[in-house]
Protein backbone atom coordinates (compact mmCIF):
# COMPACT_ATOMS: atom_id res chain seq x y z
CA UNK A 1 0.00 0.00 0.00
CA UNK A 2 1.58 3.30 -1.06
CA UNK A 3 0.15 6.24 1.48
CA UNK A 4 1.48 9.36 3.60
CA UNK A 5 0.15 11.71 6.03
CA UNK A 6 -0.80 14.89 4.87
CA UNK A 7 -1.25 18.37 6.55
CA UNK A 8 -3.04 21.12 4.76
CA UNK A 9 -2.25 25.08 5.30
CA UNK A 10 -4.12 27.67 4.90
CA UNK A 11 -3.76 30.77 1.97
CA UNK A 12 -2.30 34.13 3.43
CA UNK A 13 -2.87 32.86 7.04
CA UNK A 14 -3.91 36.01 9.71
CA UNK A 15 -5.19 35.50 13.00
CA UNK A 16 -7.41 32.97 12.73
CA UNK A 17 -4.54 30.33 11.61
CA UNK A 18 -4.18 28.97 15.13
CA UNK A 19 -8.01 28.45 15.53
CA UNK A 20 -7.74 24.91 13.21
CA UNK A 21 -5.67 22.62 12.11
CA UNK A 22 -6.55 20.32 9.32
CA UNK A 23 -4.50 16.98 8.80
CA UNK A 24 -5.03 13.07 7.71
CA UNK A 25 -3.79 10.72 5.78
CA UNK A 26 -3.68 9.19 2.26
CA UNK A 27 -3.21 6.04 0.68
CA UNK A 28 -3.60 3.83 -2.94
CA UNK A 29 -4.48 -0.15 -2.66
CA UNK A 30 -5.42 -2.17 -5.89
CA UNK A 31 -7.91 -0.09 -7.32
CA UNK A 32 -8.82 2.09 -4.18
CA UNK A 33 -7.91 5.55 -2.81
CA UNK A 34 -8.43 5.55 0.58
CA UNK A 35 -8.55 9.48 2.22
CA UNK A 36 -9.07 10.36 6.08
CA UNK A 37 -9.21 13.55 7.31
CA UNK A 38 -9.39 15.61 10.46
CA UNK A 39 -10.51 18.95 11.36
CA UNK A 40 -9.59 20.26 14.80
CA UNK A 41 -9.73 23.10 17.01
CA UNK A 42 -12.78 25.85 17.90
CA UNK A 43 -15.42 24.26 15.80
CA UNK A 44 -17.26 26.77 17.10
CA UNK A 45 -16.09 29.16 15.08
CA UNK A 46 -16.63 27.79 11.83
CA UNK A 47 -19.97 27.29 9.77
CA UNK A 48 -20.52 23.51 9.39
CA UNK A 49 -23.39 22.35 8.29
CA UNK A 50 -25.75 19.66 10.16
CA UNK A 51 -26.54 15.98 8.22
CA UNK A 52 -28.67 16.69 5.46
CA UNK A 53 -32.07 14.75 5.46
CA UNK A 54 -30.79 13.17 1.98
CA UNK A 55 -27.66 13.44 1.14
CA UNK A 56 -27.12 14.29 -2.52
CA UNK A 57 -25.21 15.35 -5.68
CA UNK A 58 -25.08 19.00 -5.37
CA UNK A 59 -23.52 21.82 -7.35
CA UNK A 60 -21.62 24.82 -5.77
CA UNK A 61 -20.76 23.30 -2.31
CA UNK A 62 -16.98 24.87 -2.19
CA UNK A 63 -19.06 28.02 -1.54
CA UNK A 64 -19.24 26.76 2.01
CA UNK A 65 -16.95 24.38 4.16
CA UNK A 66 -16.31 21.43 1.73
CA UNK A 67 -13.21 18.97 1.27
CA UNK A 68 -11.95 19.09 -1.82
CA UNK A 69 -9.95 16.23 -3.60
CA UNK A 70 -8.06 16.51 -7.01
CA UNK A 71 -7.72 13.53 -9.19
CA UNK A 72 -5.26 13.50 -12.39
CA UNK A 73 -3.50 10.74 -14.22
CA UNK A 74 0.04 12.03 -14.43
CA UNK A 75 1.31 13.46 -17.51
CA UNK A 76 -2.29 14.08 -18.83
CA UNK A 77 -4.35 17.45 -18.70
CA UNK A 78 -7.45 16.03 -17.64
CA UNK A 79 -8.52 15.65 -13.83
CA UNK A 80 -11.40 15.34 -11.68
CA UNK A 81 -12.60 17.75 -8.46
CA UNK A 82 -14.27 15.47 -6.16
CA UNK A 83 -16.18 17.82 -3.60
CA UNK A 84 -17.29 16.44 -0.30
CA UNK A 85 -19.37 18.17 2.42
CA UNK A 86 -20.06 17.47 5.95
CA UNK A 87 -23.90 17.32 5.31
CA UNK A 88 -23.04 14.50 3.22
CA UNK A 89 -23.86 16.05 0.06
CA UNK A 90 -20.93 15.82 -2.68
CA UNK A 91 -20.29 16.05 -6.71
CA UNK A 92 -17.59 15.40 -8.74
CA UNK A 93 -16.36 16.99 -12.08
CA UNK A 94 -13.92 16.12 -15.09
CA UNK A 95 -12.23 18.50 -16.62
CA UNK A 96 -10.15 18.36 -19.61
CA UNK A 97 -7.73 20.75 -18.97
CA UNK A 98 -6.87 23.81 -16.33
CA UNK A 99 -9.90 25.06 -15.37
CA UNK A 100 -11.75 23.80 -19.48
CA UNK A 101 -14.33 21.46 -19.92
CA UNK A 102 -15.95 21.16 -16.63
CA UNK A 103 -18.87 18.72 -16.63
CA UNK A 104 -20.43 16.35 -13.51
CA UNK A 105 -18.29 12.80 -14.13
CA UNK A 106 -21.26 10.29 -14.73
CA UNK A 107 -19.24 7.15 -13.46
CA UNK A 108 -20.29 8.85 -10.23
CA UNK A 109 -24.28 8.19 -9.29
CA UNK A 110 -23.43 8.09 -5.69
CA UNK A 111 -20.22 8.96 -3.56
CA UNK A 112 -20.00 7.30 -0.63
CA UNK A 113 -18.10 8.91 2.20
CA UNK A 114 -18.22 8.89 6.15
CA UNK A 115 -18.94 11.95 8.90
CA UNK A 116 -17.81 11.48 12.18
CA UNK A 117 -18.71 14.33 15.14
CA UNK A 118 -16.99 13.84 17.97
CA UNK A 119 -16.96 16.96 20.01
CA UNK A 120 -13.59 17.83 19.75
CA UNK A 121 -13.23 17.06 15.99
CA UNK A 122 -15.21 16.49 12.09
CA UNK A 123 -13.77 13.70 10.67
CA UNK A 124 -13.89 12.51 6.99
CA UNK A 125 -13.42 9.59 4.74
CA UNK A 126 -13.88 8.31 1.51
CA UNK A 127 -12.54 5.37 -0.07
CA UNK A 128 -12.85 6.00 -3.70
CA UNK A 129 -12.88 3.34 -6.33
CA UNK A 130 -10.43 4.51 -9.15
CA UNK A 131 -11.15 2.44 -11.67
CA UNK A 132 -14.20 4.50 -12.61
CA UNK A 133 -11.86 6.98 -13.89
CA UNK A 134 -8.65 5.65 -14.39
CA UNK A 135 -6.47 2.60 -14.64
CA UNK A 136 -5.39 0.92 -11.74
CA UNK A 137 -1.87 0.50 -12.90
CA UNK A 138 -1.40 4.66 -14.29
CA UNK A 139 0.05 6.78 -11.71
CA UNK A 140 -1.58 9.60 -10.12
CA UNK A 141 -1.04 13.15 -8.88
CA UNK A 142 -3.47 14.31 -6.02
CA UNK A 143 -4.55 17.66 -4.61
CA UNK A 144 -5.53 17.68 -1.32
CA UNK A 145 -7.77 20.56 -0.26
CA UNK A 146 -10.64 22.00 1.67
CA UNK A 147 -12.62 25.81 1.96
CA UNK A 148 -13.54 26.46 5.51
CA UNK A 149 -16.21 28.82 6.44
CA UNK A 150 -15.48 30.90 9.36
CA UNK A 151 -18.47 32.71 10.99
CA UNK A 152 -16.54 36.02 11.77
CA UNK A 153 -13.64 35.86 8.57
CA UNK A 154 -15.64 34.29 6.35
CA UNK A 155 -14.03 31.39 3.85
CA UNK A 156 -10.82 30.10 3.87
CA UNK A 157 -8.53 28.21 2.15
CA UNK A 158 -6.41 24.95 2.29
CA UNK A 159 -4.01 22.84 0.88
CA UNK A 160 -1.20 20.94 0.83
CA UNK A 161 0.51 24.10 -0.79
CA UNK A 162 -0.47 27.14 -2.24
CA UNK A 163 1.95 27.67 -5.38
CA UNK A 164 0.34 31.15 -6.93
CA UNK A 165 -0.59 34.53 -6.01
CA UNK A 166 -4.56 33.76 -5.49
CA UNK A 167 -5.78 30.38 -4.07
CA UNK A 168 -6.06 27.88 -6.63
CA UNK A 169 -6.92 24.14 -6.16
CA UNK A 170 -7.08 23.58 -10.20
CA UNK A 171 -3.43 24.24 -10.83
CA UNK A 172 -1.00 20.99 -11.79
CA UNK A 173 1.77 22.24 -9.25
CA UNK A 174 -0.82 21.71 -6.19
CA UNK A 175 -1.49 18.12 -6.87
CA UNK A 176 1.37 17.11 -4.70
CA UNK A 177 0.53 13.78 -3.68
CA UNK A 178 2.48 10.84 -6.28
CA UNK A 179 0.73 7.77 -5.86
Amino acid sequence: MKGRDFCLEPFAPTGWTGAITMSGSIARRAGVLAIHSVLRGRLAELVIPGPAARPARRHGLWEGTCWEIFLGVQDLPGYWEFNLSPAGDWNVYRFSGYRQGMTEEPAFTSLAFRVRRPPDRLEVALELEIGKIAGADQPLAVGLAAVIRFRDQGLTYWALTHPGAQPDFHRRDSFQVEL
